[in-house]
């Protein structure tokens, strides 16, 4: 009887170390990756996530802001496993400083510049040459940390228009302040991604920015040289380029 009751409890012992080994199994399947991508990418990523997380059974955080931001953040020691730019510039620096995994950098997606200007203001403002008038208030991202205000910058240029408006520019920390001023009506036009115009509500485009006007507007992507989670990374990198994300930047006025 005691031999019984022993084999009984070292039974039920084994499979409690059994349980307990599958359970710590299934925890170490799910995987986890941050992705800091371009405020630009806010209703993309959005919608993604979800597709990406139910595809690879990995749990995506998403951190956005500014391009130059995020650049700064992974400079400083970020833990973060994939960077999405809307700028080449800043993959580049932080290509030079070796902080990329650069065999994972490609080119993911292209966007293009338009003029938003409030309803209100329609009337006075019908494209980049009446941004000069004294009585037109306009905004930019700030050309040093975001691409859209840099790009916004160099065909402000072009058209020889910068200097004469620069004074009254109020410059955003990101191109999504930038359509908010003008759906707000705190301006009354800014220079955006066509993206950021496909769903506006209180603005109108007024035009479309010729492409040789600026920088080539790309968004690179790369894994993180100081990525744990590296197959992850780079299985977003691919996921990036598939049929269902093309259909989601079609769909926000991007190009693959």
């Amino acid at each position: 009887m005691k031999k019984t009751f022993k084999f009984l409890i070292v039974a039920l012992f084994s499979i409690l170390i059994l349980a307990c080994g599958k359970n710590k199994e299934r925890v170490e399947v799910k995987k986890e990756i941050t992705v800091s991508a371009a405020a630009s990418l806010t209703e993309i990523m959005d919608e993604l996530k979800p597709i990406f997380e139910e595809k690879y059974n990995t749990t995506l955080t998403v951190n956005l802001a500014s391009s130059g931001t995020l650049q700064r953040q992974i400079e400083e020691g970020a833990p973060v496993d994939v960077f999405i730019s809307a700028s080449g510039k800043k993959m580049d620096i932080l290509m030079e400083k070796e902080l990329l995994d650069v065999e994972t950098r490609e080119n993911l997606l292209k966007n293009s510049l338009v003029l938003v200007v409030n309803k209100e203001s329609s009337d006075k403002v019908k494209s980049l040459k009446d941004l000069s008038k004294s009585d037109v208030k306009v905004s930019i991202g700030e050309p040093g940390s975001v691409p859209a205000g840099r790009y916004a910058k160099e065909s402000l240029e072009y058209y020889g228009d910068y200097e004469g408006i620069e004074a009254k520019l109020i410059f955003a920390k990101n191109v999504k302040q930038v359509l908010s001023y003008v759906e707000s009506g705190e301006v009354d036009a800014g220079v955006v991604y066509e993206s950021d115009a496909v769903n506006l509500k209180n603005s109108v485009t007024a035009q479309k920015i010729e492409s040789e006007s600026h920088s080539p507007i790309v968004y690179p992507g790369a894994v993180i040289k100081a990525s744990e989670n590296k197959e992850s990374a780079k299985e977003f990198i691919n996921f990036f380029k598939s049929s269902e994300v093309k259909k989601l930047a079609e769909k926000y006025g991007f190009e693959i």
